[in-house]
C-alpha cells in the first residue's frame, strides 16, 4: 500500500472517531431544552458528557494536524475555501466549551439560561455545518489551476450541501438521544428513548435520500455495500429505540455514523478535493501530498501514538461509564463529582 493511501485511510479513521464521539455530544447539547424540563434535568444531561467532551475533540485536532502534515495542499485549499463555515464551527465549539465551564459558576436562572442557550447554539452549528462542508467536498467546488478556491459562501449553499447538513443534524440528534438513554436513569432516560424513537423517522428518511443521492452521483461499485450497512444500522437503531433497547440503538448509530464517513471518503478517493471547474484541477492523494520522507516519519509517529490515544480514551470511557440521574446530582450547580460524597458514588 502506498503511504499516501495509508494516510488517506488514517485520516478517514480519525474523522470516524471524531464524528462518532462528538456526534452524541452535539446531540446532547441540541436536545438540552427539549429533554431538560428543569435545571436538574439539564445538569444530568450535561454531566453525561462532562468528563469526555473535551477528549472527543482531540480527534478533530489530530485529524486537522494529520491533514496539514500529510496533504498540505488539501489543507490549504480547504481552509481558504471553507474559511467562513470552518470559522463558524470553531466559534460554536469555543462557545460550547466556555458554557460548560461557566454555567455553574454563578447561582441564578438568567445566568444558567444564557449558557444553556450557548450550549445549544454551540452544538447545533457544528452539527449542521460539518454535513454541509463534507457534502460540498464530495460534490466538488470551484478550484482553478493554481489550486485556489474561486467560489463564495453561496457556492456551498446548494441543495446537496444543505441536505448533507440536515442529515448530520438529525443523525447526531438521534445519536445523542440514544446516548442519553444509555447514560441516564429514571424519567429522563424514558423521555430520551421516547424522543429517539420519534427522531428515528425523519433521521432515517433524510439519511436515505442523502445516501442514495451520494451513491448515484458520486459513488463507486463497492460503496453500495456501505450504503446497505448504513441503512441496516439505522433501521436497527430505530428498532432499538422503539423497543427501549438503548444499547443496541446506540451501537447502531455508531455504525451508521461510521458508515456515512466511509461512504463520503470512499466516494472521494483518490481525490481529496474535486474541482467542479475542471477535473484536471482536482486535488488528489498524489498531487496534494507531502514528500515521501515526511510521510515515512509521520507513519512511525502515528503507529506509536494512535494506539496510545485510543487506549487512554477507552480507559476514560470505562471509568465514567455509569448511569446518572437526578438523585446523583448534589446541591448547587457544579459537576456531580464536585463533592467528596458525589465522587464516592462513582467508585
Amino acid at each position: 500500500m502506498e503511504l499516501v493511501t495509508f494516510w488517506f485511510i488514517l485520516i478517514t479513521v480519525l474523522w470516524i472517531g471524531y464524528l462518532v464521539l462528538e456526534g452524541f455530544d452535539f446531540g446532547v447539547g441540541m436536545l438540552l431544552p427539549i429533554l431538560g424540563r428543569n435545571d436538574t434535568d439539564r445538569r444530568v444531561m450535561i454531566n453525561t458528557i462532562a468528563p469526555i467532551w473535551d477528549g472527543n475533540e482531540v480527534w478533530l485536532i489530530v485529524a486537522g494536524g494529520a491533514t496539514f502534515a500529510a496533504f498540505p495542499e488539501w489543507y490549504a485549499t480547504l481552509f481558504s475555501g471553507f474559511y467562513l463555515p470552518l470559522l463558524l464551527i470553531l466559534v460554536g465549539l469555543i462557545i460550547r466549551g466556555v458554557a460548560f465551564e461557566y454555567r455553574g459558576t454563578i447561582e441564578g436562572d438568567r445566568w444558567r439560561n444564557l449558557w444553556d442557550t450557548a450550549i445549544v447554539v454551540g452544538s447545533t452549528l457544528p452539527a449542521l455545518l460539518w454535513g454541509v462542508a463534507f457534502a460540498n467536498i464530495v460534490r466538488g467546488v470551484p478550484i482553478d489551476a493554481d489550486k485556489q478556491f474561486t467560489g463564495t459562501l453561496f457556492t456551498l449553499l446548494n441543495p446537496y450541501g444543505l441536505l448533507g447538513g440536515l442529515t448530520t443534524l438529525l443523525l447526531f440528534a438521534f445519536h445523542g438521544a440514544l446516548f442519553l438513554g444509555l447514560r441516564t436513569e429514571g424519567e429522563i432516560r424514558a423521555r430520551a428513548i421516547a424522543l429517539a424513537a420519534k427522531l428515528s423517522v425523519p433521521a432515517i428518511g433524510v439519511a436515505v435520500v442523502f445516501a442514495l443521492w451520494t451513491q448515484l452521483a458520486y459513488g463507486k461499485a463497492w460503496t453500495w455495500g456501505v450504503v446497505v450497512v448504513a441503512a441496516v444500522a439505522l433501521l436497527t437503531a430505530a428498532y432499538g429505540a422503539f423497543r427501549e433497547r438503548e444499547a443496541l440503538g446506540f451501537g447502531s448509530t455508531v455504525l451508521a455514523t461510521a458508515s456515512a464517513v466511509v461512504l463520503l471518503f470512499g466516494c472521494l478517493f483518490p481525490d481529496v478535493m474535486p474541482s467542479s471547474t475542471n477535473e484536471l484541477f482536482s486535488l488528489t492523494i498524489h498531487n496534494a501530498s507531502s514528500t515521501h520522507y515526511t510521510l515515512v516519519v509521520m507513519t512511525w509517529a502515528a503507529c506509536f501514538l494512535t494506539p496510545v490515544v485510543i487506549l487512554y480514551q477507552s480507559w476514560t470511557y470505562w471509568v465514567f461509564w455509569h448511569r446518572i440521574g437526578a438523585t446523583k446530582i448534589p446541591p448547587g450547580h457544579g459537576l456531580p463529582w464536585s463533592t467528596p460524597e458525589a465522587e464516592a458514588s462513582y467508585r
